[in-house]
């Protein structure tokens, strides 16, 4: 007699399961291709020339135009799904992120994660689960090491909790840390005209604000096919059946999905910072749905020199992105809590030519 299918399927890991500094080697390895790179292109429309042109990119020092950083951390990111959130309620925030080294087609991506911290919520029906991943490419290279947080749910109500930890993670990435993933460049080979933008590192001034003016619309469909091209099996982006019946009675989008949407926007004003070094952290402060129009701004709130380099400074980016509502006027807080259409604000670290 054959064994019931349902020790045939992977369920989900649900808060119960994780232990402290387990360690968790995820399935499948990822072959990264010019068809990921012109799907993800077509779905988010990104224009940074260093990804766009490998011509471009090679003027400058590239051997070829890198893979976007953004989808180098999704397609990572989705690995972890299934050992990680499968069962999530929502993933929660981002911290220490640091891209290591470039990505180019053709390279080999697997992940591996820790957890590094469980806290069960007083609920008694979810837990927070704290994970340190990284990203490998086939020599065993790190490309890219970030720290996350989910809320997952608890199979049973009744059962125990792990051991408590809620680690400490660091409030940004320090500059000395950051440049791993951008080789030198030739900065006088850089041309602002292709690149489509003047405005190099000492152009911008710390406490800057930039509306990117433009908005986006999201379809059901670009959501779910980008969700798909990370390989990203979380059930609340993609089972209408099941999610008709829960809090929302619709697919939540992805939060990695604002994420690339508001860099993909960053270019209008933020056209030289060709390369995401570091993300300091993120909350995702309200979900985002199909028919939601995404706008984005941007301050700058710090700017750094980089060790031993003289080709590219680093400034550190704060972009707010909101649903519906445009940010000429710069919409971030409403009392003490966030404006109504904020649905995303993301620290980061981004280089750009002297």
């Amino acid at each position: 007699m054959s064994a019931p299918s349902s020790t045939r399927t992977n369920p989900g890991n649900f808060f119960e399961d994780f232990r402290l500094g387990q360690q968790i080697r995820h399935a499948t390895p990822r072959t990264i291709t010019v068809g990921d790179v012109a799907l993800y292109n077509g779905l988010f429309g990104p224009r940074f020339a260093v990804q766009s042109s490998d011509p471009f990119a090679k003027s400058i020092g590239y051997p070829r135009s890198p893979v976007d950083d953004l989808l180098v951390f999704h397609v990572v990111f989705g690995k972890t799904v299934p050992d990680v959130s499968l069962n999530a309620v929502a993933n929660l925030g981002y911290a220490d992120c640091r891209f290591l080294k470039p990505v180019y087609p053709g390279v080999t991506l697997n992940a591996v994660s820790e957890v590094i911290g469980l806290r069960e919520n007083s609920n008694k029906k979810t837990g927070i689960v704290y994970v340190r991943s990284r990203g490998f490419d086939e020599t065993g290279d790190t490309v890219i090491d970030y720290a996350r947080w989910v809320m997952v749910q608890k199979r049973d109500q009744a059962a125990p909790a792990p051991q408590e930890k809620v680690p400490e993670l660091p409030k940004s990435v320090e500059p000395g840390q950051l440049g791993k993933g951008c080789p030198e460049i030739a900065g006088t080979a850089y041309d602002n005209v292709l690149a489509g933008s003047s405005h190099r590192f000492f152009d911008y001034k710390v406490g800057e604000k930039i509306d990117h003016v433009d908005g986006i619309t999201v379809e059901e469909a670009e959501h779910q096919i980008a969700t798909r091209l990370y390989q990203n099996t979380a059930r609340i982006h993609f089972n209408q059946f099941n999610e008709s019946k829960g809090r929302f009675g619709r697919r939540l989008i992805y939060g990695g999905h604002a994420i690339s949407l508001a860099r993909a926007l960053s270019f209008n004003g933020l056209g030289n910072a060709f390369h995401v070094a570091a993300i300091n952290g993120g909350r995702h402060v309200a979900p985002l749905f199909a028919g939601d129009t995404v706008f984005a701004w941007s301050e700058v709130i710090a700017s750094a020199d980089l060790p031993n380099r003289s080709d590219v400074g680093a400034l550190r980016i704060r972009t707010i992105a909101t649903k519906d509502r445009p940010c000429a006027d710069f919409p971030l807080k409403s009392g003490d809590d966030y404006d109504p259409a904020v649905i995303l604000d993301l620290d980061y670290w981004v280089v750009m030519p002297r």
